[in-house]
């Protein structure tokens, strides 16, 4: 059992290394390609001051490092951000970057936590039944739900449930995260009017994943359903619901694991349109605002924290998937197709 652990601990220590090998990568490259972008951050400080000419745009440059080659400017803002210093924004009141993200952190961390567990209360249950009521009307009514999920687009829904529940049947609030009377509310009717206010966004977040997630899992549950163990199972005379939710489920829920840790990139990705369109102060809405306003601090602490959450939501979910499957920490694996396991082998759709 020592070796076991000790195998899956330098695996662990080896994917840590590579982990910040890609990280380095992915920093080289969004740093190059942010620059090639037309506009500059000065550009647009200047651009409406008829007084700010061509010396002032340089003063400007020198004072941001931006005339020094893009080489050093990458070299000095690596050595910084080693110390955890994201530099301080180029736009708007100049404050560090870091802070900037701390505090739009929650909301679109809590607003997606949320959706994730809704996702996984109503898809888990859906991807089960339409595995094994397999071609009945539960099943063909899933499959009509995953391909309108995967076909509507989220801004579109978003404009839809705005106008339907917004205007047309004014019961939710369409923009921003709470009301101009919220200061003046008890503390349960504020509770109330920040979540009046996430309805709508929550919704969109579950609807648009929910789709993929409950078809991965009805793939899996097929899989597992055709296995020599269930078949033994069922011929032994255990009940159905033993089979399913004792011997099938536990297995067919491993490959989730893997589709759990691709999902946290979208804390910051998924959130740039719906947060805009709704006008709630998140990562996504400052993600935007940093780009529209060539604030490359801002867009590079924005990339270096989805990378973060990407490579970390990937081992996560190694690691967890190499402690939930014995056969993987047996054969130290650890990985999610690893070992002598089945793979993810879904068919997505």
């Amino acid at each position: 059992m020592r070796g076991v652990w000790a195998r899956l601990a330098l695996r662990l220590a080896r994917k840590l290394v590579w982990v910040a090998v890609i990280l380095l990568g992915i920093t080289v490259i969004s740093f190059w390609v942010i620059h090639l972008a037309p506009g500059s951050p000065t550009d647009l400080q200047t651009t409406l001051n008829p007084d700010a000419g061509m010396e002032a745009r340089k003063r400007l440059e020198k004072l941001y490092g931006l005339d020094k080659p893009l080489y050093v400017q990458y070299v000095s803002w690596l050595g910084r951000v080693v110390r955890l210093d994201f530099g301080e924004s180029l736009s708007g009141d100049h404050r560090p970057v870091w802070d900037k993200i701390v505090e739009r952190l929650p909301l679109t961390f809590g607003m997606n936590v949320a959706a994730l567990l809704l996702t996984l209360l109503i898809a888990v249950p859906i991807g089960v039944a339409s595995a094994y009521w397999q071609g009945g009307w539960l099943d063909r009514g899933a499959t009509i739900f995953v391909f309108i999920g995967f076909a509507m687009p989220g801004f579109w829904l978003a404009l839809l449930l705005m106008l339907l529940f917004g205007i047309r049947f004014p019961v939710l609030p369409i923009s921003g995260l709470t009301s101009l009377d919220h200061a003046q509310m008890s503390a349960w009717g504020q509770v109330w009017d920040v979540t009046r206010h996430l309805a709508m966004p929550i919704f969109i977040y579950t609807f648009g994943s929910l789709a993929g997630m409950s078809r991965f899992m009805r793939t899996s549950m097929l899989d597992v359903l055709r296995q020599d163990y269930i078949l033994t199972a069922r011929a032994k005379g255990l009940p159905t619901s033993q089979v399913v939710f004792r011997h099938a489920l536990r297995n067919a829920l491993l490959p989730v694991i893997t589709i759990l840790g691709l999902s946290v990139p979208s804390l910051i990705g998924g959130s740039v349109i719906i947060e805009s369109i709704f006008a709630l102060p998140g990562l996504g809405q400052l993600f935007y605002q940093g780009v529209m306003s060539r604030d490359y601090p801002l867009i590079m602490g924005n990339l270096v924290l989805g990378a973060v959450l990407t490579l970390a939501g990937n081992l996560l979910a190694d690691v967890a998937y190499g402690l939930a499957d014995p056969r993987i920490r047996a054969n130290g694996a650890g990985g999610a197709n690893g070992g002598n396991g089945r793979g993810t082998n879904g068919d997505g759709a």
